[in-house]
């Protein structure tokens, strides 16, 4: 990993802040830093992960029920106390399968966006909580593939599943190869030109991948891999890299990941206050999420505090900024926020994705021992569970209001965004129970087509 906290001799000639804008936003990142230096949050996280023991914490919801795999369908109504644990415990273990991919997304674009803010010089506090941030998230992950993994050859088995949901880290990065190569070199190209006044703050980041001949990482997984296709996200990746307006920029999208997750492990965190109120046994992984929340209330701080004023630090941000600055938030809206444009109905909680994007997991699940269903069992459920309202509609109905209303506070206060994205429309147009159902019953029907087709 880079370090971030190196400042070049030349760091003020080009700019100089507007000490009266910078004053407060550079307190509250002082007081973050110190706050999370501090904190042994992710020391607690790594010492629950080191004695994990799944049957230690089997017999223990994780959180809430609604937080369950397929909370409010027929199936789980109809499911034994033993399988709703399961499902709860399942539920856990995909969510922070996906918070580990993205918090690889974080990884790698704090050290670029860092790199940017050593250049401009100032703001060495910020590029050490970057770093700090970095660190903890290597952790972070680690703990959640090792929990993750336990739990699934504990209930499922090492081979049921593939490497997308067995707790194995994926490949986040596209292989080197000549087309990437020139592909890379034009885009590079390209934002040069448009950002020529701001060599003086190209990312170091890149600059040593540049000296190197290495290619630019191009996320797959997580927030990322949803974003934007590869080709697409290099291009951003060298605008946050090289202009300390896009830079900022890029913390408020970031703020998008923060939410999506807060809304998540907030509850969690409620629970675990719960449990602990009450004196009853806490769970291994309900205590990881106590703690990775307190731990990412500082990187959220981080996200709002450089996303929604420390860019106005700098000069008004030219056309060509503005623009990708709203295709950013616009392709947010549409591939991260409300992917596919569907409320799920499996994930009740998590209505960011619609029910394509694990209904083959569902019906392996329901084959497992865990369930001992046929394929023809199997799709009977799945069609009671896809092809009926139910009160999981409602709840993700529930959290995706929730998000609309974060997300609009939010970038309501970033005057450089089109009324499409400050106003967050796209979000709010699919959030629907009418909606969520007719999408779950189209993509049941093609998922049972497909399995149908497939054993004939």
């Amino acid at each position: 990993m880079v370090s971030l906290i190196k400042t070049p001799d030349t760091r003020n000639k080009y700019w100089k802040p507007f000490e009266g804008k910078t004053k407060n936003h550079r307190k509250i990142v002082e007081v973050t830093y110190r706050s999370n230096a501090n904190s042994d949050y992710t020391e607690k996280i790594q010492e629950l992960e080191k004695n994990f023991d799944y049957s230690t914490n089997s017999d223990y919801y994780w959180t809430e029920p609604e937080q369950s795999l397929l909370y409010g369908t027929p199936l789980y109504k109809a499911a034994s106390p033993t399988q709703k644990k399961a499902l709860n415990h399942l539920y856990w273990v995909i969510q922070n399968n996906n918070t580990a991919a993205s918090e690889v997304n974080t990884i790698i674009y704090n050290q670029v966006t860092a790199g940017v803010f050593e250049a401009v010089g100032g703001y060495e506090t910020l590029c050490r909580e970057l770093e700090l941030e970095t660190s903890q998230e290597y952790h972070h992950i680690h703990a959640f593939q090792k929990i993750g993994y336990k739990t699934k050859v504990a209930l499922l088995g090492k081979k049921r599943f593939s490497n997308s949901l067995d707790g194995k880290s994926n490949k986040s990065t596209q292989k080197n190869s000549f087309f990437s190569q020139y592909q890379d070199s034009a885009l590079r190209f390209i934002a040069k030109m448009m950002l020529k006044n701001k060599d003086y703050c190209s990312s170091r980041y890149l600059r040593e991948l540049e000296k190197k001949n290495e290619f630019f990482p191009t996320p797959t997984q997580g927030s990322g891999g949803r974003f934007a296709p590869p080709s697409l996200l290099k291009f951003f990746t060298l605008n946050w890299g090289s202009s300390p307006f896009l830079a900022c920029h890029y913390y408020a999208l970031r703020y998008i990941s923060n939410a999506l997750l807060k809304s998540q492990e907030h509850p969690r965190s409620q629970y675990f206050k719960k449990l602990e109120k009450q004196g009853e046994f806490i769970s291994a992984p309900t205590a990881v999420s106590h703690y990775h929340f307190l731990d990412e209330s500082f990187h959220s701080t981080t996200s709002q505090i450089v996303g929604q004023d420390m860019y106005k630090d700098f000069p008004k941000p030219t056309a060509y900024e503005k623009f990708v600055a709203n295709v950013a938030v616009y392709r947010a809206q549409r591939h991260v926020i409300n992917y596919h444009g569907g409320l799920s109905s499996g994930l009740p909680a998590r209505c960011f994705h619609d029910d394509s994007f694990f209904m083959s997991f569902i019906y392996q699940l329901l084959q497992t021992p865990l369930f001992e269903m046929s394929s023809r069992e199997a799709l009977y459920w799945m069609e009671k569970c896809f092809c009926q309202e139910h009160e999981g509609f409602e709840i993700a109905s529930k959290y995706h209001k929730g998000f609309v209303s974060d997300f609009r506070r939010f970038f309501d206060r970033l005057d450089y965004l089109w009324p499409v994205n400050r106003e967050m429309r796209l979000i709010d147009s699919g959030d629907s129970v009418a909606e969520g159902f007719q999408s779950s019953i189209k993509t049941f029907k093609q998922f049972s087509s497909s399995v149908t087709c497939g054993n004939g």
